[in-house]
């Protein structure tokens, strides 16, 4: 169940507010001995965060169905996107495992429950296990944003106490607000430095189409700039996947790509999903400002859309 994004939170009695986790989505499944971490295009991610399958192996039950959030914590609990991704590299920070909702439980289907039902069984469930409890944040709509956004967290979920869970939709039941602007984008090309990447070209779909969005400078280590080079060179193609290049002329905010500029691409097939950090989008449908925050394996690309 995906949540619909918002620019106000909801205000309420029936309104449930979580903080907007960065991390990656995960049903978490134990079925007797046997354990499964699956992500949001069903990839198996047992293996990669095998910390967080023994945390759902202990838990006190035969089976259980848990949706939840894989993020990288430092030691004050502050979320990290990058450091979930290079975690060897980001020895301060720990994998850990937020749980949020509660699809199934020992034989019984719960999907067509109350979320607060669902909920009220999950703090009795994880505890012990090393599955952390995703709390309910007590306060205001305001009240809520303006902690948030004191404590640098990227956003707030809202989930009405009455919803029933709806698999694969994307439901104005749970709707989430943003602190900052985020969303995945579809790469589909790049310009190259030599053996390294020097800028991203990223865009979204509209119905059939890749729509360009941005060239990405910002926020690209020469660590990424390399990996990133050898991660896109198998899916290069002399064709330009962008419907919508090039551009009649450079946007103002340097988002556009002439007809000259194109000879300085390298396309891509549409197969590799980031996520991008911006200020806003322009009058063009360009980003203004955009940053490299990572990549999305846990994303299909078919399936990325400007939000809002």
């Amino acid at each position: 169940m995906q949540a619909t994004l918002v620019t106000a939170l909801p205000d309420g009695d029936d309104w449930r507010y979580e903080v907007k986790f960065d991390g990656y989505r995960v049903i978490a499944i134990k079925d007797g001995d046997r354990v499964q971490l699956r992500s949001r295009n069903d990839k198996d991610m047992t293996a990669t965060y095998p910390g967080v399958a023994r945390a759902v192996a202990r838990l006190d039950t035969e089976s259980a169905i848990i949706d939840g959030e894989v993020v990288a914590v430092d030691d004050a609990g502050r979320p990290s996107f990058q450091a979930l991704q290079h975690h060897a590299a980001h020895p301060r920070h720990h994998i850990v495992c937020y749980a949020f909702d509660l699809l199934h439980l020992d034989g019984v289907d719960l999907l067509r429950r109350p979320l607060d039902e669902r909920r009220a069984t999950l703090p009795s469930l994880v505890e012990g296990s090393g599955l952390l409890l995703s709390p309910t944040l007590p306060g205001s709509a305001a009240e809520i944003v303006a902690a948030v956004g004191r404590l640098g967290l990227e956003g707030i979920v809202a989930k009405r106490g009455g919803s029933r869970y709806e698999p694969g939709a994307r439901s104005d039941s749970w709707r989430k607000f943003k602190l900052e602007k985020q969303q995945e984008f579809v790469v589909g090309g790049f310009r190259a430095n030599g053996r390294i990447v020097d800028a991203l070209l990223v865009g979204c779909y509209a119905g059939r189409e890749l729509r360009f969005a941005a060239k990405v400078r910002a926020g690209l280590t020469p660590h990424l700039r390399a990996m990133l080079f050898d991660r896109l060179q198998p899916a290069t193609t002399a064709r330009c996947p962008f419907a919508d290049l090039p551009s009649s002329r450079a946007a103002h905010w340097g988002g556009g790509v002439t007809a000259e500029q194109m000879t300085e691409m390298t396309w891509t097939k549409p197969q590799l999903v980031v996520q991008v950090r911006f200020v806003e989008w322009t009058a063009e449908g360009h980003l203004r400002h955009s940053a490299f925050v990572g990549i999305r394996d846990d994303k299909r690309p078919k399936d990325v859309v400007r939000e809002g």
